[in-house]
């Protein structure tokens, strides 16, 4: 009898424990909830059981449906905090109520402060605020379906300090920032991004099944996870034994080409910028393994022990450098700046040497130009805006010496977050009905080798996460593509020479789908940044520039629809020869750059125009001989990669976005 008492109170105290109430991972200590808008809060819990939450002094219950899924829709609240929300046996504090933003796309929204920092030294040091919270929504996929949370993170509403922000989205850091200094009221700020990924996998299944069957049984092919699995093992496996491979056979690490009294003087010198040095002495064609350089840098008494910051510019594709035989850095992909701190005592007076190892799977190992290559002393070695004062060029020369050769590494990699649905169903779709005030798409590098139905897929990621809150009001802020030269990527030499003649480039169709649809969205609107990008770095470090442009989209569409916005062609007409564009807005005067004209019944080939500005009207010549029978033209503007001569701005500095629009004579 008491082996049977027993086993009832143990399978009772059990019970009680499965039914123990849950939340999902964005309900946690310090988060951020919405002002002005109903509070959804919901979980699990054992179907039937009564779910109880006390929240500001007031008490609110529910219970539980037969699938165990309960929710509680709080009332509009004003701004303020903190306060405590009981839920069951859960306590979560340091609540407050704001704003919340959420902010997604790929990695020029992964970009974090420690990337930017450079540029902003004095303000990201010298601010902190409790009232902004920091949350990143941890990377996963699922290409079987929707998952009801996203994956477990450690604490997380970060308030808002150098620490906490240093690998925090940079955009996110200066949104929150600038949101606050605008409203004055907390700010919650979400990251949900993934670099390198394509809108694609943003979109839930049902709204890519009428119109791209296709990208849903791409989806589903992945769902077995057998295969993923053993892929994913194969392609370690292959890494692995890439690299075992590559280091028994360099040389270099055998002979320790990287120590400081190795004797390279036998060894070629070679420019930086020729891309000879980067090519196979057999085969003329791109090295694929390693390349070793080595530069011999000359220190005075003043500067030797000195602590000092190496900036490396930024190398295609992997390196590792040292300097006097000792490692000081190592990236293992093309795109982060290399900046690699010089400990005390490493160098001398005298003879140092910097030796970097480029390895290479794919591509031609390069430098990428209009970058800085020197070494900084002092203490404001760290900032780059302005450049410290204190600075030793590097030169130009290196000496080379190819290190080995090898093929391929052999990869089937899956790559699940590039998978159409994939990300909505893990990391998007948990995180509804959460309220927000608005959200930040920042997305299209990765579609602009496909860019005919980025319009198509952008309407449709608006509609299906609209239809995810159950908010066809919910705000969006589409970021633009920014100006940039994708021909570096592959080798090419420095001084990249621009692009002047007209070409029909895939990031100015990416770009004017992303005008097209914003403006034919009156809950949407575009930030233009089209003068903020770098010729040679996809990822371009003025964030805080990037987050006022996204802030202004928000002012608009929620705090005053009066703000001015980029500049945009209202009427267009022809007459004498001349195409006149009326702008919404007067602009700076004076001659403009970067329009072309097309004849419709013509050859239909673009040619360079020139234009003028004043007041709000755009005046654009058409040469004598411009098919003066055309009843119908084509106009576009800064329609390039990067239009460096872009410049039609308003007279706050914002400028016009690409475009490209018919006008009947």
């Amino acid at each position: 009898m008491k082996k049977t008492l027993s086993l009832c109170v143990i399978l009772f105290f059990a019970i009680c424990a499965e039914a123990k109430v849950s939340m999902p991972q964005l309900f946690q200590s310090g988060m951020i909830l919405q002002r002005g808008k109903q509070i959804p809060i919901w979980g699990k819990a054992e179907a039937g059981e009564l779910v109880t939450i006390r929240f500001n002094k007031k008490q609110y219950a529910t219970t539980a449906d037969l699938d165990g899924n309960w929710r509680i829709n709080l009332p509009k609240m004003k701004a303020g905090g903190p306060y405590t929300m009981t839920v069951g046996d859960i306590v979560l504090t340091n609540i407050l109520i704001g704003d919340v933003w959420l902010l997604s796309g790929q990695s020029n929204i992964d970009v974090h402060i420690e990337r930017v920092y450079p540029q902003y030294a004095q303000e990201i040091d010298n601010y902190e605020n409790a009232d902004i919270r920091l949350f990143r929504v941890q990377n996963e996929t699922d290409a079987h379906g929707v998952r009801d949370d996203i994956k477990p993170t450690p604490i997380n509403w970060k308030p808002l300090n150098k620490q906490n922000a240093w690998p925090f989205s940079a955009v996110g850091y200066f949104l929150g920032k600038r949101m606050y200094e605008q409203t004055g009221v907390p700010q919650g700020i979400i990251v949900n991004s993934w670099g390198g990924t394509p809108i694609e996998a943003w979109i839930s299944a049902d709204s890519l099944q009428k119109d791209y069957p296709m990208l849903v049984k791409r989806a589903q092919f992945f769902q077995n996870d057998d295969y993923v699995k053993a892929q994913a093992q194969a392609n370690m496996q292959a890494e692995q034994q890439w690299q075992k491979i590559l280091s028994k056979e360099d040389p270099g690490i055998s002979e320790n080409w990287n120590a400081a009294d190795f004797d390279d003087s036998q060894w070629p010198s070679a420019s930086q910028w020729d891309s000879q040095w980067a090519l196979s002495p057999t085969t003329h064609r791109p090295v694929i393994g390693t390349i070793w350089l080595r530069q011999h840098i000359q220190i005075d008494k003043a500067h030797a022990s000195k602590p000092a910051r190496l900036l490396l510019g930024t190398l295609f594709d992997q390196d590792i450098t040292y300097l006097n035989g000792q490692e000081i850095g190592h990236t293992y992909y093309q795109y982060p700046p290399r900046r690699y701190d010089i400990p005390e005592g490493l160098l001398r007076e005298g003879d140092n040497v910097i030796t970097v190892r480029f390895i290479n799977k794919y591509g031609m190992a390069h430098f990428i130009p209009e970058k800085p290559y020197l070494l900084a002393f002092g203490d404001d070695r760290t900032s780059q805006n302005p450049m410290p004062a204190d600075v030793i060029p590097l030169s130009e020369q290196w000496q080379i010496h190819l290190g080995t050769e090898m093929p391929s590494c052999p990869s089937g990699d899956i790559s699940l977050q590039n998978i159409p649905t994939t990300l909505y169903n893990a990391v998007l779709y948990p995180l509804a009905p959460y309220a927000l005030s608005g959200i930040v798409w920042y997305q299209g590098e990765s579609n602009t080798g496909n860019p005919a139905p980025y319009a198509d897929y952008l309407k449709k990621l608006m509609g299906c996460w609209r239809d995810t809150w159950k908010d066809q009001k919910m705000p969006f802020v589409i970021v633009q593509l920014a100006n940039y030269d994708g021909r570096q990527q592959t080798g090419f030499p420095s001084p990249i020479t621009p692009q002047t003649t007209p070409t029909n480039s895939g990031w100015a169709q990416l770009r004017e789908a992303q005008r097209t649809v914003a403006e034919a969205d009156p809950r949407a609107e575009l930030a233009v940044i089209n003068d903020l990008g770098e010729t040679v770095d996809i990822h371009p470090l003025r964030k805080k520039e990037v987050a006022e442009r996204i802030g202004l989209g928000f002012d608009r569409l929620i705090y005053n629809n009066k703000v001015k916005l980029f500049p945009k062609v209202v009427v267009s007409e022809i007459t004498d020869g001349k195409i006149i564009l009326t702008l919404d807005q007067p602009v700076q005067e004076g001659d403009v750059y970067e329009f072309e004209a097309a004849a419709a019944d013509g050859d239909k080939v673009f040619q360079n125009v020139t234009a003028t500005a004043k007041d709000n009207i755009i005046t654009i010549n058409l040469p004598d001989d411009f098919h003066p029978q055309s009843v119908v033209y084509t106009v576009r503007y800064a329609w390039k990669d990067n239009p460096q001569k872009a410049n039609v701005r308003s007279l706050s500095g914002l400028p016009m976005s690409s475009f490209e629009i018919k006008i009947n004579k």
